[in-house]
């Protein structure tokens, strides 16, 4: 059975920062890619960020300078620390599990249960 389990959200100040974690369970992690997702109300959800099994990066423009993805393979976990954190970051996220066709992240049929992320002004 795979899971996919994040962790970290929470209410932060902007500015501040917060560090969400998805650890991911029955399928083979090392070759996977993996990204995160959000989703604010009313609005489709968007990705993020993603990782490739190689560790190819990539950021939406909106993120980029400010969010980290990282992935620890020993502890088939995948990360996103969040810096600077605005309003519009507000938004449920979500880890998925995927796979990577240069350059693009594609979107695996697993998702974690998602974690709510809020920024107050």
């Amino acid at each position: 059975q795979v899971q996919l389990v994040e962790s970290g959200g929470g209410l932060v100040e902007a500015g501040g920062s917060l560090r969400l974690s998805c650890a991911v369970s029955g399928i083979i992690f090392s070759i996977r890619g993996m990204a995160w997702y959000r989703q604010a109300p009313g609005k489709q959800r968007e990705l993020v960020a993603f990782i490739s099994a190689r560790a190819r990066i990539n950021y939406a423009d909106s993120v980029r300078g400010r969010f980290t993805i990282s992935r620890d393979n020993t502890k088939n976990t995948v990360y996103l620390q969040m810096n600077s954190l605005k309003p519009e970051d507000t938004a449920v996220y979500y880890c998925n599990a995927g796979s990577f066709s240069d350059p693009y992240f594609q979107t695996g049929p697993w998702w974690g249960q998602g974690t709510q992320v809020t920024v107050s002004s």
